[in-house]
């Protein structure tokens, strides 16, 4: 375990083979986060929407999202992807009771909900998380880019998001007060 009591990734992760055929039999549990930045009225100023490259190599928006790990709250998964995704400076806000504006299933197959997921069946609890610091995004993401909400709302940028991503941050934006549902 680390300092935080997160389980150890290396002891609690799956094996690519494992992985696959997991999501083969049942939904995997994943948080996804779409961090703002507030004015001083607490109001949300700005949506920080992440450009990532997919394994074919096509350039695309999305949000900080992942796995949950057995062992993890959900508290703990929240921190680490937006570490992961954002940088350890980001300083996040997570709230003090972990509900989320909404509860996304993603299905293999069109048609079912808004949400697809080519690879498996999720259900992805997903917040709103205001960050404080610098973001400077590792690992998967390439970049952060910073929008007003009705820029991250747009058509243009839903287009660029997979999955049904872009209904999420419109979800998201509408939970916060900035945008009508």
């Amino acid at each position: 375990m680390s300092a935080t009591g997160t389980p150890d990734p290396g002891n609690a992760w799956l094996s690519d083979v494992e992985l696959l055929e997991i999501r083969r039999r049942m939904p995997i549990l994943y948080v996804e986060a779409v961090p703002v930045r507030l004015d001083p009225l607490g109001l949300v100023s700005e949506v920080g929407v992440l450009l990532r490259a997919s394994v074919t190599g096509e350039m695309g928006r999305t949000i900080v999202s992942g796995r949950v790990m057995y062992g993890e709250t959900v508290r703990e998964a929240l921190f680490r992807h937006l570490e992961k995704d954002l940088g350890p400076m980001a300083f996040p806000q997570l709230p003090a009771s972990p509900v989320p504006f909404s509860v996304a299933e993603y299905f293999p197959m069109p048609g079912i909900s808004p949400f697809t997921d080519d690879r498996q069946h999720a259900v992805s609890l997903a917040y709103v998380v205001p960050v404080t610091g610098t973001c400077e995004p590792r690992q998967d993401a390439l970049e952060i880019t910073w929008m007003s909400p009705e820029e991250a709302a747009s058509a243009t940028v839903g287009l660029e998001m997979d999955g049904g991503r872009g209904l999420l941050l419109r979800q998201a934006l509408a939970s916060v007060g900035v945008l009508p549902a």
